[in-house]
């Protein structure tokens, strides 16, 4: 009988040791199957490649005639990038200390030393239409600036809401010149 014992206990060291590597196995799938359910779920919060790739924008504006603006797509909104004459930017000055809406001067609006680029989120303020360049030629007295169409909010050179129910200016979104001519926005 003391044999018996002897053997049974030499076989239960295997057994043991069996007994932690099916634990240590099961462990590790399980820790593999959280791991793999949990992946797809956090990645899908991430942000998609059509998104990542109109997360910034360069633009040269050297191809931008005086008195001109182009019109690009940045973050699937319009981006009004102005090339201002000086008579604009006179009036953009002359209107600092009008009674505005939302006070801002043109100084604040546009880079330092850059006063002939105006660069703007070209979406009214007020229910988010796209606002034509008026200039003054199709209504006088509109300050030279945008017109919304669809409920008349008007904005000056400088993209200060002068006019009609949009309650703030034409948004101006970071952006800096990475050299002379060339913008990068976002």
């Amino acid at each position: 009988m003391a044999e018996s014992v002897v053997g049974a206990h030499a076989d239960e060291a295997p057994d043991q040791d069996r007994r932690d590597f099916i634990h240590i196995a099961a462990m590790a799938a399980a820790v593999g199957g959280v791991a793999a359910v949990a992946w797809p779920l956090i990645d899908q919060m991430n942000p998609s490649a059509d998104t990542l790739a109109l997360s910034s924008i360069e633009y040269d504006v050297d191809k931008v005639p005086l008195g001109q603006q182009v019109v690009l797509l940045y973050r699937k909104q319009p981006l009004f990038v102005r090339h201002r004459t000086p008579q604009e930017i006179a009036e953009a000055v002359a209107g600092d200390h009008a009674d505005l809406r939302d006070p801002a001067t043109d100084a604040s609006r546009v880079k330092p030393g850059k006063a002939e680029w105006l660069v703007l989120i070209g979406v009214c303020t007020h229910l988010g239409c796209t606002p034509g360049f008026d200039g003054g030629n199709l209504a006088p007295g509109h300050y030279g600036g945008w017109l919304c169409p669809c409920h008349g909010s008007v904005y000056d050179t400088s993209g200060r809401i002068r006019r009609g129910p949009a309650p703030l200016n034409l948004a101006v979104p970071d952006y800096v010149f990475e050299t002379d001519t060339k913008i990068k926005v976002g």
